[in-house]
């Protein structure tokens, strides 16, 4: 897009459009300018010239309008790069997924191990005589209880210093996020106000006051200046007295026939 050139409406940009439109034809009656609205057009004739002339229109605000799609462009951007940064399980660090397999398991084996040795130690203890080692047993069975345990606090303090690490760092990127937003929600609010105060309103306003206008004729918007004259001259057809002089009418004679007694020597009287 050039700052000289004005920029074609995106597609995903031209409900609002309508809904501004919609809008200033639903709030008309609010306005002076526009208080002829129902006299000659009607608001469904009045919007389908708009509609038709949205090229035009738009071009009155092409300036802010470059702004908020670049805007708009620039944050959608911004986002998906923060997105992607934050994607879990990063194939370029094996590290993280190896740490993370390690903590959740290591409790859980320990705790197995433990449950395991104490449960058999414990059984052999009952026996008579008891076994030598039943004791050596019971002991592992302590001893992976005690993993079992410092795993378990292990992960939780790596869980709540993950949770703070991202809940600060979530803070600091929705606080980002939501800047950009009113970045954008700001040059969308002055494409907005430019667009109604500079292309729909004078358009509808020109519209109306055209005295020629009818909705069967809908003139093309000139952002620059007015609108041209809507409508069609009467042909002027000529009277019978103010034509050419008539040309004299041609004459026929009517053939001369001969009687009989005029005839050829063949009908010679005796």
């Amino acid at each position: 897009m050039h700052m000289n050139s004005a920029p074609h409406l995106l597609t995903e940009d031209r409900p609002e459009y309508e809904r501004l439109l919609d809008d200033a034809l639903r709030h008309a009656h609010e306005r002076p300018e526009l208080a002829a609205l129902g006299e000659r057009l009607n608001a469904v004739q009045l919007r389908t010239m708009a509609l038709a002339a949205v090229a035009l229109i738009t071009a009155t605000a092409a300036t802010e309008y470059e702004h908020y799609v670049k805007t708009r462009d620039e944050v959608r951007a911004a986002l998906c790069d923060r997105d992607a940064a934050r994607a879990p399980d990063d194939p370029g660090r094996p590290g993280a997924g190896i740490g993370a397999v390690v903590t959740v398991l290591a409790p859980m084996l320990a705790g197995t191990a433990a449950l395991i040795f104490l449960l058999v130690g414990y059984i052999l203890k009952m026996l008579e005589p008891p076994p030598e080692f039943a004791t050596t047993m019971v002991g592992a069975g302590w001893f992976f209880a005690a993993v079992t345990a410092a795993a378990i606090f292990v992960a939780a303090v790596g869980l709540l210093v993950a949770a703070l690490r991202n809940g600060s760092t979530s803070r600091a990127a929705r606080g980002a996020g939501e800047a950009l937003l009113d970045d954008v929600a700001q040059a969308k609010d002055a494409w907005r106000q430019a667009l109604l105060e500079r292309g729909i309103l004078p358009f509808l306003r020109d519209a109306l006051a055209q005295p020629a206008a009818g909705p069967a004729a809908p003139a093309p918007y000139r952002p620059a200046g007015r609108l041209p004259k809507i409508g069609y001259s009467r042909p002027d057809f000529a009277g019978p007295d103010d034509g050419p002089a008539a040309a004299p009418r041609p004459t026929f004679t009517s053939p001369d026939f001969s009687s009989p007694d005029f005839g050829g020597p063949e009908h010679e009287l005796d």
